[in-house]
């Protein structure tokens, strides 16, 4: 059964806009960003999403859990942190149109938390803010269904992967299929089924630009929830989206290093011979003292073979 939404005129604007920072990154070989910035962002996913949830640990604290290194906190904020880190880890394991890899993910991250992480919940349950009810789920004999429905969706539905990951992540988070960790796995959720089409969300911190917005995230929730449908949201998740591609293009120049244009360009290069110039077409934006600066450490690094001198240099990935 589809959710019920409507595809506005700022949903396709929207959508545009993603397709074309999508293909500036994809040209400019961010669709798998530095190693630091891979892990730096991974870092402040974990922290803007659990930080969201109440966890007070800083980027700081984590990055040091992350290294191993001793940690002074709330013993219940060091193994949220230490789940989440396995299962941001365990990122290309999960299977998005599986209820069992939803599973096994929300097992992951409530390991040691709750007694019921793994399972779908068979209760009622209520959001309070205060005294207040802002939602009362479904009751807990319906979930199961709902569950297999939404998956039925995410797998049948012919809408792009970008408005699906919108609609799954409302959906989730009015079934409230679980008695705690709904709003952490709606989010990595939405990360598992974008990086399926677009490998560049694995590494893209969305929670980051969600906890500066956490207000309007749960105003377009619960404006969602009293409208009927998932529009609202869609549009606001969109948003938060284009932001984020955004801003790692706005990064790419502090953070592409040399060893990760060699990364990049072993990935196009494969088992042929290049030149020099045929590593400038890649990398436009380098110089020629560059470009002989990234090929000569990759050689004395054992990376690549080369033979010939001067222009008729050629170099093979070893």
């Amino acid at each position: 059964m589809q959710p019920p939404y409507t595809i506005t005129s700022a949903i396709l604007q929207l959508v545009a806009s993603i397709s074309e920072k999508i293909g500036e990154i994809n040209a400019t070989h961010l669709h798998r960003p530095p190693a630091e910035l891979r892990k730096s962002n991974r870092i402040k996913t974990i922290q803007a999403s659990l930080e969201i949830e109440g966890n007070t640990l800083s980027v700081e604290q984590i990055t040091a859990i992350v290294e191993n290194k001793r940690v002074l906190g709330p013993q219940k904020d060091i193994l949220e942190v230490k789940n989440a880190i396995i299962v941001y880890e365990k990122l290309n394991e999960f299977n998005p149109n599986s209820i069992e890899s939803l599973l096994k993910a929300h097992q992951l991250l409530m390991k040691g938390l709750i007694d019921t992480s793994g399972k779908l919940r068979t209760r009622s349950v209520g959001i309070v803010k205060g005294s207040d009810i802002t939602h009362l789920a479904p009751p807990g004999e319906m979930v199961r269904s709902l569950m297999k429905d939404l998956f039925g969706y995410l797998k049948s539905s012919k809408d792009l992967a970008l408005i699906k990951s919108c609609v799954f992540h409302y959906e989730l988070e009015f079934i409230h299929p679980f008695m705690d960790g709904n709003g952490r796995v709606g989010r990595l959720w939405q990360t598992v089924i974008l990086k399926q089409q677009y490998p560049v969300f694995e590494y893209l911190p969305i929670e980051t630009i969600v906890k500066q917005k956490q207000l309007q995230y749960y105003e377009a929730l619960s404006k969602s929830d009293k409208s009927g449908n998932s529009t609202i949201f869609i549009e606001f998740m969109l948003g938060i989206i284009l932001e984020s591609l955004e801003e790692l293009l706005s990064q790419q120049n502090r953070t592409f290093l040399s060893s990760d244009r060699i990364m990049v360009f072993s990935s196009i290069a494969g088992k042929q011979e290049f030149t020099r110039k045929d590593y400038l077409r890649q990398f436009k934006e380098i110089s020629q003292a560059t470009a002989s600066r990234d090929l000569k450490e990759a050689v004395e690094r054992g990376i690549l073979k080369k033979r010939g001198d001067k222009s008729k240099t050629k170099y093979v990935f070893k």
